[in-house]
């Protein structure tokens, strides 16, 4: 592992903002010189303990135009029925637009479902399928780490639900419902015809995953989904580059390394948010209805400081990449353990990249391809 090493795998990692939305992540860059930075009525949050104060300390309006939960609701509850304001007959809260009572019942039984126990039982899944899927690497062949997200992701999805639906065509659409709302709400030009587009995405995706005519479901297959393709990738990619494949196969040192490999990919870089109310943050004055950019990947320093198993930021820092406080993401468990184990099961391979394409069109920043082959095998990309 070297500087130089480091150096290929951020260059390699920025491409998936740089391609995807460059003038926001631009903007971002430009102003990560300071913890909080006011641009009219938007506030970019970059620094960490800015970072947490506006998710744990700002009341914060979950249901307004521009953030998580207007998306979701937007994709799965209103969207039903080709776009026609609610017309599926879905019914109860998407999670992230929800407060109270009935956002701490659904993330008790989503904790429930994602707690040791529940991840455990889930490893059972996923293990005979990664054995399966990378046995091409025995054979000199090559392995696309996209193509096998979606079928892990899909495979989790389906398990947590019950579902005996296909686990890619459950990955296609919520990866489809995803790409065709969150993007529209995040800053910058809106795509025509974008929320009929995601409500057609997200009848499919319910469809698939059955009759019950409720969200929930549903927005766990888009968060799972896309945080895992956007992820699991990345943090290969910059693990193969940086050349820590010595970390990778040392099982004491292997869930650090996931750790702070998911620091540094962020697959969430940012969350945005709109204040409830009248407060502050950093010290800026912030008032309701003020838009706030939480820069995730800023907070976390994944811009200042590189993976390192054996210098890690530790828990208090890199754990900022699934928010904070009440609203935390409840599958921040899977999320390490899946990578853990994907990096366990390619570490004897040394794998190299030999291609990486951008998709400009997911919701999230990530590759659309991304193949790898054992190391000696060929060159990388």
């Amino acid at each position: 592992m070297s500087t130089t090493s480091h150096a290929r795998a951020r260059r390699r990692d920025r491409r998936v903002y740089l391609r995807s939305h460059p003038v926001l992540f631009g903007l971002l860059a430009a102003t990560r010189g300071r913890p909080v930075r006011r641009l009219g009525r938007t506030l970019l949050v970059h620094g960490p303990e800015a970072y947490r104060e506006a998710l744990t300390r700002l009341p914060l309006d979950r249901t307004a135009a521009g953030t998580t939960g207007a998306a979701a609701r937007t994709a799965l509850r209103d969207g039903g029925g080709g776009g026609g304001g609610g017309g599926g007959g879905v019914h109860g809260g998407v999670l992230f637009d929800q407060e109270g009572g009935a956002h701490r019942a659904d993330r008790r039984g989503l904790v429930g479902s994602l707690g040791r126990a529940g991840v455990e039982d889930l490893r059972s899944l996923w293990r005979p399928l990664l054995v399966r899927r990378l046995a091409p690497l025995d054979r000199g062949g090559e392995v696309d780490l996209v193509d096998l997200a979606r079928e892990l992701s899909g495979s989790v999805v389906c398990a947590l639900l019950g579902s005996g639906a296909d686990p890619r065509a459950v990955a296609g659409a919520a990866a489809e419902a995803a790409a065709a709302s969150v993007r529209s709400h995040l800053p910058g030009p809106r795509r025509p015809r974008a929320e009929a587009a995601a409500a057609r995405a997200a009848d499919r995706l319910r469809l698939l995953l059955g009759p019950s005519g409720e969200a929930l479901p549903a927005m766990v297959a888009v968060a799972a989904v896309n945080t895992t393709v956007a992820a699991l990738p990345r943090a290969v990619a910059w693990c193969a580059d940086a050349g820590l494949w010595q970390q990778a196969a040392d099982e004491a040192l292997r869930p650090v390394l996931a750790d702070e490999l998911l620091r540094v990919t962020a697959a969430s870089p940012l969350l945005p948010r709109v204040a409830a109310a009248d407060g502050a943050v950093g010290g800026c004055p912030v008032r309701g209805g003020d838009r706030l950019l939480l820069v995730a990947r800023h907070a976390a320093g994944a811009h200042r400081h590189d993976p390192d198993a054996l210098r890690p930021a530790g828990p208090a820092v890199d754990r900022l990449v699934f928010g904070a406080g009440p609203h935390a993401c409840p599958g921040a468990r899977l999320a390490r353990a899946q990578l853990a184990d994907v990096l366990g099961a390619l570490a004897p391979y040394r794998p190299v990249v030999t291609r990486a394409r951008v998709d400009r069109g997911a919701a999230l920043p990530g590759w659309r391809v991304l193949t790898v082959r054992a190391g000696g095998c060929g060159a990388g990309a």
